[in-house]
């Protein structure tokens, strides 16, 4: 592909994305495709020949897009969402034109000390205090690893990474993390990965306003100490994924302090709601924490993959990953930040680019007016559900989530997981919403979430109306 053909490609490309936009509405939310059915559409084996754009173009619309789950459609409310607004892809247009490498100040200045300073203006936004310095990872999952790398390596006195956990383990030394029912699964993960194991990992009972209990986590830290066991890791939920979940910081963070245990706080999704200065309440006594993780790639329009994870000490997160043989160190290396010594990939792509972009299309008032939109349009689906009387509230609303299930009359107890499990798939083989499931206390449940960049109070009606019409469509005969 020549330049001029390159050109021409690029502007009949940006014309299918706005189209793609402008008709989103037009697609099944969720794919409709059985599986093996895309792959049986792909040849077993690679061309030999190299095949034109416009053919290229041709297949991807006929054999590919039908198996597509379409993340911006505005009746996406299943997950959280994954938004890609024009500003962020357009941004990525540069990223990959440029294809710079990142992971060193002189690999690509600009890249380096823009991270720094768009990080800088999200902490300023979501109401951090001085002393907390950011770093873009591809995800949560990341940088909840980070976290926990960088517990195990000032737990340990530093001997992981040389000695190895065989080592400690030989000495008697085991640990454990701790978080709430509502946490993530991320968290279970990165207990696997950095070797601790998931069998040390507690998960603590929530109150009924689903916090984490603090007298049973104080009770367990007690036990565990009792026993031998080092706690580790305090992981507190900042709306946890199934029921939006919210713990409180200030104890959490007096707690840990006291133990001496790291304080990670998971805001993965709901940090993004916290550039409202209404919600900074929300972060009270994040002081006390040791480092905190959101995702702008969910919910503040920023396309994946771009997860901001904040550390109050740099340095520990740099002694705990940094590794630098001859051929990666530069002569600038102690006047600036390497990042690569703060992730656990070396190759970094240049993420803050369509951040930058986004804050500067959007405004910081801007991005709020969509964030309080998403949450007023959640409120009042909230409000008609719980008026329903063959519908009930599972769990409460959190800023734009909520669980549900059906209810309806003649159906025992035990039926209505069965009922639900049936209703989410017709909707879900609908094509028309896409919702998501949970399990929550015993009971399988339906998430419903606002985010999407496109939603507006149509889709949110319409989804509400679809809703009813299949669950009473379903009422048992007879």
């Amino acid at each position: 592909m020549n330049n001029e053909d390159f050109r021409a490609a690029g502007h009949a490309m940006v014309d299918w994305i706005a189209d793609y936009f402008a008709n989103i509405e037009s697609y099944p939310v969720r794919a409709q495709v059985k599986p093996g059915e895309i792959a049986a559409k792909l040849p077993a084996s690679a061309p030999e020949s190299g095949t034109a754009m416009a053919e290229i173009m041709a297949d991807f619309e006929r054999d590919i897009m039908p198996g597509i789950t379409h993340w911006q459609h505005p009746s996406f409310f299943a997950y959280f969402p994954a938004n890609a607004s024009p500003p962020s892809v357009l941004a990525e247009f540069l990223t990959a034109a440029i294809a710079a490498q990142c992971m060193l100040w002189q690999t690509s200045p600009a890249a380096n000390e823009m991270e720094g300073r768009v990080l800088d203006w999200l902490a300023q936004l979501i109401g951090l205090p001085e002393g907390f310095r950011g770093v873009i990872q591809d995800s949560a999952t990341s940088a909840t690893l980070v976290a926990l790398l960088t517990a195990r390596e000032q737990a340990s006195g530093w001997r992981g990474n040389d000695a190895g956990l065989f080592a400690l383990g030989a000495e008697g030394q085991r640990f454990a993390v701790y978080c709430s029912e509502e946490s993530h699964s991320s968290i279970e993960k990165g207990l696997k990965v950095i070797g601790l194991g998931r069998d040390n990992l507690r998960k603590i009972a929530v109150n009924d306003d689903l916090s984490i209990d603090l007298e049973v986590l104080a009770r367990t830290v007690a036990e565990d100490r009792a026993v031998g066991i080092t706690p580790l890791a305090i992981v507190a939920a900042l709306g946890g994924t199934g029921t939006g979940a919210i713990d409180p910081l200030r104890p959490l963070g007096e707690f840990a302090r006291a133990e001496k245990v790291w304080l990670h706080v998971d805001g993965a999704w709901a940090g993004s709601a916290l550039i409202c200065p209404e919600l900074h309440h929300l972060i009270d006594g994040i002081e006390l924490a040791d480092s905190l993780v959101f995702n702008p790639h969910k919910w503040l329009f920023t396309n994946f993959d771009c997860s901001a994870y904040y550390v109050r000490d740099a340095g520990a997160l740099e002694r705990t990953l940094a590794l630098v043989p001859e051929y990666l160190k530069s002569r600038e290396s102690d006047q600036v930040t390497d990042y690569q010594n703060w992730s656990v990939p070396l190759g970094r792509r240049f993420r803050a680019l369509k951040l930058w972009f986004v804050l500067r299309s959007y405004g910081a008032e801007g991005l709020r007016e969509k964030i309080r939109a998403h949450m007023t349009l959640a409120a009042a689906l909230y409000a008609k559900v719980v008026a329903a009387e063959d519908f009930e509230i599972t769990s409460p609303l959190r800023l734009s989530l909520f669980s549900f299930r059906y209810r309806p009359k003649g159906v025992t107890e035990d039926q209505l997981d069965a009922v639900n499990e049936e209703l989410l798939a017709r909707l879900n083989d609908s094509g028309r919403i896409y919702l998501t499931q949970n399990r929550f206390r015993g009971r399988f449940v339906i998430r419903f979430q606002v985010g999407g960049q496109m939603t507006e109070t149509r889709h949110v009606e319409e989804a509400w109306e679809l809703i009813q019409q299949v669950a009473r469509g379903m009422e048992p005969q007879g």
